[in-house]
């Protein structure tokens, strides 16, 4: 047995209900001042017939076909010819009790029965209650599955969006190992009694990095953290050519941002800062209030488009957009000599 013949099946209880509750109301109208017994029962039978037959043709064909699928003409049309045959049978009816169970005799007819009019209109207060709870539950079910298809589109769209993070992070993890990496290697070479100090401090960083990194939000003291042990390694590596300052205040050491938020920003300063006077000037300022994060970093870079097109910034502005949207500033100038980065984010806490 398909599903259609299953579906139909389950709902012939109810529908069995709804004739028995049709019949019931013209059964229960039309005795009124009549003993007849088994007129009142034809005559309610072959009313509940018509009204039954002409609700499931607007309910099931004329309206969704014609006045919903916005075929106007043809559902005024349709309307018009199905309201001639109503009219038609419910004077049959009347017709019907007049010569069968009156023998002509018209004036001992039930009043409501013998009023074409009243007949009428109670077959159609039934197709037009029919016809209103088919529109009302075929919008339910309208809604309820634009619904389903819009809820299954934004699990795609974050489904998507997670993994675009993900890609996104995995470009910030070779860019940022290969960087560190570099630095080390420079003081095994020079054989440093530092380096057992900077592996150290190295391995902290590959854990944040390769572990941390995974989770959505990390606390904000955490990133700091990281942030002075890379500006450590910097320091190794450059000794006395390199000046950092690094000066934060927060209000709350609770607030979060997404992990490797401002780390590639401090990378991308060290990368392409330029010497002046033999030394690398970096200038760290991190600000948080009960709103926002504001975050400036400055250094002197003579080479514009090398430290605009970092794969580092480049990387933070496309995860930038999809964590905030439009809700976060970023200004990446260059004035001069001067290199500066300022980023504004909510803050989540």
């Amino acid at each position: 047995m398909n599903k259609a013949v299953l579906k139909t099946l389950k709902k012939l209880p109810l529908h069995l209900v709804f004739w028995g509750i049709v019949w019931f109301f013209f059964s229960s109208f039309f005795s009124v001042g009549s003993n007849n017994e088994n007129f009142i029962f034809w005559f309610s039978t072959i009313l509940s017939v018509i009204a039954i037959a002409a609700s499931y043709v607007f309910a099931y064909y004329l309206i969704p076909n014609f006045l919903i699928a916005k075929k106007h003409k043809q559902f005024v049309l349709y309307t018009f010819y199905a309201s001639v045959f109503i009219v038609c049978a419910v004077l049959m009816t009347v017709v019907f009790g007049f010569v069968f169970f009156y023998n002509l005799e018209f004036q001992q007819m039930p009043a409501l029965t013998k009023n074409s009019g009243v007949i009428l209109v109670c077959v159609l207060l039934i197709i037009a209650l029919t016809s209103a709870f088919k529109i009302l539950k075929d919008n339910y079910k309208s809604l309820d599955e634009k619904k389903t298809l819009e809820n299954k589109f934004l699990q795609t769209q974050l489904q998507l969006k997670e993994q675009e993070l993900k890609f996104l992070k995995m470009q910030i993890h070779p860019h940022f190992l290969f960087n560190t990496l570099n630095t080390l290697y420079g003081f095994t070479l020079k054989k440093s009694e530092k380096a057992p100090e900077m592996i150290l401090k190295l391995s902290s960083l590959l854990d944040y990095i390769l572990y941390q990194v995974d989770k959505p939000f990390v606390l904000l003291q955490d990133e700091i953290n990281h942030i002075e042990d890379y500006v450590s390694l910097e320091k190794f590596r450059f000794q006395e050519g390199l000046q950092v300052t690094f000066h934060t205040y927060l209000m709350d050491e609770k607030f979060e941002v997404p992990p490797m938020l401002l780390l590639p920003f401090v990378e991308n300063a060290f990368k392409h800062g330029t010497q002046i006077d033999g030394v690398i000037n970096v200038n760290i300022n991190l600000k948080v209030d009960e709103k926002e994060l504001n975050f400036t970093i400055e250094n002197f870079s003579k080479n514009k488009e090398t430290s605009k097109k970092g794969i580092g910034l480049a990387t933070i502005k496309k995860r930038l957009e999809m964590l905030y949207q439009k809700k976060y500033l970023l200004e990446i100038l260059q004035e001069e000599a001067l290199f500066r980065v300022n980023l504004k984010i909510p803050i989540k806490k």
